[in-house]
C-alpha cells in the first residue's frame, strides 16, 4: 500500500508493481503513525520528539526552497520598498528647503529639482561662498543660466545667517537625500531586471512599475493571472468601489492600472474605454506570464501596438466594434461585395 497516489501511479508504471491507494491505505497509514512508540522497540519520547521535529523542519525548508511564489516576494517587497523611499525622499527634500530657505530663500525658486538643490546646497554651503565659485563648478550640477542666476541671488539674498554647526547639519540632510536617491534609482533598475524576468509580456505592456504593484496587490504573479479583466481594472480602487455600492453611485473605472502609460495618454472621457481594454489584455498578460513557456515579450509588444491603434481609433471618433458584432459586419460587408 501506498498512501501518494502519484507515487503509487509512478512506481506501478516504472517497476511494475501493483500499489493500493485509497481510504484503506490512508487510514493504515493512520494507525501506523498513532503507534509508532510501540511499533518501535527502544525508541524513548526525546528522541521521537527530535525526530519529528527534525521532519517538520525539513518538510518546512523544503517548501520555501520550492516555493512558485519565492521571485515573487521579492518583487513586492521591492515595489513596497520603493513606495517607502519615495516618500521619504519626499519628506527630506521638502525639510531641506525649508530649513536652507531660511539663509538663501532665493535658490529655492531658481532650482526646482529636488537632486540638484541637494548637489547646490551641498556645494555652496554658505551663501557667501557662491562668490568664490566659479561658473564651471556651479555648472557641474547645474545648468550655466541658473547658475548665473544662483550667483546674482546670492549677491543680495534676504536671508539670515546661520552658524557653521547649522551648515554642517543641513550639508548632512543633502547628502542623505543625495543617498537615498541613488539607492532609488538601484532599487528601480533591480525591480525593473527582475519583472523583465518574471513578467516580461506585461511589463512590456503596461510598464514594471505598474506591472508591480499590481503583482504585489494580488500577492503573487499566479493569484494576478487567475484574477479576471473586471478584477483587474479596479484593483486598488476597492475602497472607492464598497463606498459606490454602498451610496448607490457610480463605481469607479480604473484603479491601479490608471498610472499605465497608454490610460494616461487617453482624453479623461476615453480613461474608462481604454482601461477596460487594457484590463483584458493585461489579464492575458499575466496568464500568458504565469502558465506559458515562450518568454519572448511578443504579447506583451502585440497588446501593446493594439491598444496604440485602439486609441488613436478612438479619439479620432471612428466607431469600434468588437466581438461578435465585428465578425456579423465583417460578413455583412463580404456578402455585400
Amino acid at each position: 500500500m501506498v498512501a501518494d497516489k502519484k507515487l503509487a501511479k509512478t512506481i506501478q508504471e516504472k517497476m511494475g508493481i501493483n500499489c493500493q491507494t485509497g481510504e484503506r491505505a490512508s487510514e493504515l497509514f493512520r494507525c501506523i503513525r498513532f503507534q509508532m512508540q510501540s511499533l518501535l522497540t527502544g525508541l524513548e519520547d526525546q528522541e521521537l520528539k527530535q525526530m519529528q521535529l527534525g521532519l517538520a523542519h525539513s518538510v518546512s525548508r523544503y517548501k520555501l526552497s520550492f516555493t512558485t511564489e519565492k521571485v515573487d516576494t521579492m518583487i513586492i517587497q521591492a515595489v513596497s520598498l520603493l513606495e517607502d523611499l519615495d516618500k521619504e525622499l519626499n519628506n527630506y527634500a521638502m525639510r531641506l528647503r525649508e530649513w536652507y530657505s531660511w539663509h538663501f530663500p532665493e535658490l529655492s525658486k531658481i532650482i526646482t529639482d529636488n537632486m540638484t538643490y541637494a548637489k547646490a546646497v551641498i556645494l555652496i554651503g554658505m551663501r557667501t561662498n557662491v562668490k568664490n565659485l566659479s561658473l564651471e563648478e556651479l555648472g557641474e550640477v547645474m545648468p550655466e543660466e541658473i547658475a548665473q542666476q544662483v550667483k546674482e541671488a546670492a549677491e543680495i539674498s534676504m536671508g539670515t545667517e546661520i552658524l557653521e554647526d547649522d551648515e554642517r547639519h543641513i550639508k548632512t540632510l543633502a547628502k542623505s537625500v543625495q543617498e537615498i536617491s541613488d539607492y532609488r534609482q538601484n532599487l528601480a533598475e533591480y525591480l525593473k531586471n527582475r519583472m523583465a524576468a518574471v513578467a516580461p509580456n506585461l511589463t512590456i505592456l503596461i510598464g514594471e512599475l505598474v506591472a508591480a504593484k499590481l503583482i504585489s496587490h494580488s500577492g503573487s504573479l499566479m493569484n494576478l493571472a487567475k484574477a479576471p479583466a473586471s478584477t483587474i481594472q479596479i484593483l486598488g480602487a476597492e475602497k472607492a468601489l464598497f463606498r459606490a455600492l454602498k451610496t448607490k453611485k457610480n463605481t469607479p473605472k480604473y484603479g491601479l492600472i490608471y498610472n499605465a502609460s497608454i490610460v494616461g495618454q487617453a482624453k479623461n472621457q476615453l480613461k474608462g474605454k481604454v482601461s477596460r481594454t487594457l484590463a483584458n489584455k493585461c489579464a492575458l498578460c499575466s496568464r500568458f506570464d504565469a502558465l506559458g513557456e515562450n518568454q519572448d515579450g511578443k504579447l506583451g509588444a502585440d497588446s501593446k501596438a493594439f491598444m496604440e491603434k485602439r486609441l488613436k481609433l478612438l479619439e479620432s471618433g471612428a466607431q469600434v466594434i468588437t466581438g461578435a458584432g465585428a465578425n456579423r459586419q465583417g460578413s455583412w460587408a463580404a456578402k455585400g461585395a
